[in-house]
């Protein structure tokens, strides 16, 4: 009885606490707010390129941690600064390297007696069995990979994709092919090759015969057409003709300069290690921009 009594009086007291507070301060009114937090869930980050668009190709978006070494680098965060000192890096590393080659192969390889004799034999068999029909196949080869039609191949790719606002799509083409072109006339610059002693069908630098140039950047155009057309299409069966039809385009281009009596064979690989390494580069070089575009 006591300890209900003890207990009912103080909860008597806490209530003439209460309502003295009440009273002094007013009523006590407690609101809620609404806390609106950032969602940092993968649906909230930057999107990417619209995948849907005709002009958007994965080929040349950065993938994680691939192709994103360019983006880190000290003092460069801006993409455009990244593209551009991508591109005159692929142009010194592989301009160096297809002259190191050259020398390697012109005063070490070619010393030996049969390497030398077996190079040269390949153009005198195509020479001495030159046809008019082949002769005229040879010059569409050429043609196909020379200074006029890849130049308009790119050119108008370019512009197409920069009215789109694609601006990486419409550098890579253009500096594959910049990149190739310059490393090739770095090449011939410092390595002096005499073409192959046989009745050549075109007056060109005689001792130019160092990498060939037409495989390539007929390598580095067609084979990036076909790099970047396959990276949209998903049914295999094209991927592979799209493929085979890029590949035989550079062994095409060799023949025909190896039959026209300007390039011996390993000028032609030469030629296709340029090709390749410039289109190489060109891909890490969009990844590292869009990697630091992100």
């Amino acid at each position: 009885m006591l300890r209900r009594c003890f207990l009912l009086g103080r909860a008597r007291n806490h209530a003439s606490r209460g309502s003295a507070f009440r009273s002094k301060h007013g009523p006590i009114n407690l609101s809620t707010q609404t806390v609106t937090t950032k969602d940092y869930s993968a649906a909230s980050e930057p999107a990417a390129d619209d995948g849907d668009s005709l002009l958007s190709f994965l080929v040349l978006d950065a993938k994680r941690r691939r192709g994103s070494s360019l983006a880190t680098l000290p003092g460069v965060r801006h993409p455009f600064w990244i593209y551009v000192c991508g591109v005159l890096a692929s142009f010194v590393v592989i301009a160096a390297l297809s002259i190191l080659t050259g020398l390697l192969i012109t005063h070490i390889a070619l010393r030996v007696h049969w390497l030398a004799g077996d190079d040269e034999r390949l153009v005198r068999f195509l020479a001495g069995h030159r046809s008019s029909s082949l002769t005229e196949a040879s010059l569409v080869g050429s043609i196909m990979a020379g200074g006029v039609v890849l130049p308009i191949i790119a050119g108008i790719a370019a512009t197409i994709a920069a009215v789109a606002k694609h601006w990486r799509l419409a550098g890579f083409l253009l500096f594959a092919l910049a990149v190739e072109s310059g490393s090739y006339r770095a090449t011939t610059m410092v390595v002096h090759r005499h073409r192959p002693e046989v009745h050549r069908l075109e007056n060109l630098q005689v001792d130019a015969s160092y990498p060939s140039g037409h495989t390539a950047a007929s390598i580095a155009v067609y084979c990036g057409i076909a790099l970047l057309v396959t990276s949209r299409i998903t049914n295999r069966t094209a991927q592979v003709a799209i493929w085979l039809v890029a590949a035989l385009i550079p062994v095409f281009v060799a023949f025909s300069r190896m039959y026209r009596g300007m390039h011996h064979p390993l000028d032609v690989a030469g030629g296709a290690l340029l090709g390749i390494a410039a289109l190489s580069a060109l891909v890490l070089v969009s990844r590292a921009a869009r990697s630091a575009a992100r």
